[in-house]
């Protein structure tokens, strides 16, 4: 909170024109202090908003996006040696230390139990996170990006996950669009969507291909015709929920923060495809 400005506003408005002063003052140094904490809320990555943070509520959203993976998982029967890969692959990404992996790994087997409560976990998911809709989106993004993993979705991962959608706020439209979304990032990285490869000498740009172009149009959720100013709006909208120090600020666990950039740098390769082909800036 920022009011030093219309202190100063109002008392040397008061002093040199009086009570009309004072109110002209006082306008003047609400603008002041506005003006600094949008300035220091753009230099310091949503720092303002680190007093919300609950270290004993990110370990619960932590254990609860294992446990609730590992439910995931078991929903296609019998949980897997290639199921279990696919964990640890997330593991890795986080780069868990030993004491987080063991965390993890044991919140993963409390969600293949059957009579893991979903529902309840869910719910203490919905409070931990203050209700915050980007969490709660990043949380439902997060167990269909490990579902996904292998590439498809089997039919009982996705009602798991039209459950999980309802029980944290989204319907299912939304729950499909944003499977929509996940399944066209699989194809954009399949395709060599992150713009280039690796070849013995470096690192070397490819053509962008149609498969990368339709598969950027469905990550940014816009039809290959819509018109520049659409897609620059849906690609600000699309970073603006998934911005990492906003998320982190928000009280997103330190350990998801990896895959939160990931995320949003999928976001802007998508855009990049998109901007390119279409010759906009």
């Amino acid at each position: 909170m920022y009011f030093f400005g219309k202190i100063l506003g109002a008392f040397f408005g008061f002093l040199f024109g009086g009570p009309i002063g004072a109110f002209i003052g006082l306008y003047i140094g609400h603008r002041f202090d506005r003006a600094k904490a949008i300035n220091q809320a753009r230099q310091g990555g949503f720092s303002g908003y680190q007093r919300t943070v609950n270290p004993a509520q990110q370990v619960e959203f932590f254990k609860a996006a294992f446990s609730v993976m590992g439910h995931v998982s078991k929903a296609k029967g019998q949980v897997t040696e290639r199921e279990i890969q696919l964990a640890n692959i997330m593991m890795q990404r986080m780069n868990l230390d030993e004491n987080q992996r063991r965390i993890a790994q044991e919140a993963f087997r409390e969600g293949k139990s059957s009579s893991f409560p979903l529902r309840e976990v869910l719910g203490r998911v919905r409070e931990v996170s203050g209700r915050r809709h980007d969490l709660m989106q990043f949380f439902l993004e997060l167990q269909i990006s490990a579902a996904f993993a292998d590439g498809s979705i089997h039919p009982n991962e996705r009602d798991v996950l039209h459950i999980v959608a309802e029980v944290l706020g989204f319907s299912a439209a939304q729950l499909e669009r944003r499977l929509k979304m996940q399944e066209a990032a699989y194809r954009f990285q399949q395709s060599g969507g992150y713009g280039g490869q690796y070849s013995g000498g470096g690192y070397q740009q490819q053509a962008t291909t149609q498969d990368q172009l339709a598969a950027a149009y469905d990550i940014l959720g816009v039809e290959a015709s819509a018109e520049p100013k659409e897609i620059k709006r849906a690609y600000r909208k699309l970073m603006n929920e998934h911005h990492p120090d906003k998320l982190s600020a928000k009280g997103l666990p330190p350990e998801m923060l990896e895959v939160a950039k990931e995320k949003a740098q999928e976001i802007q390769n998508a855009y990049d495809v998109v901007k390119k082909e279409r010759g906009f800036k």
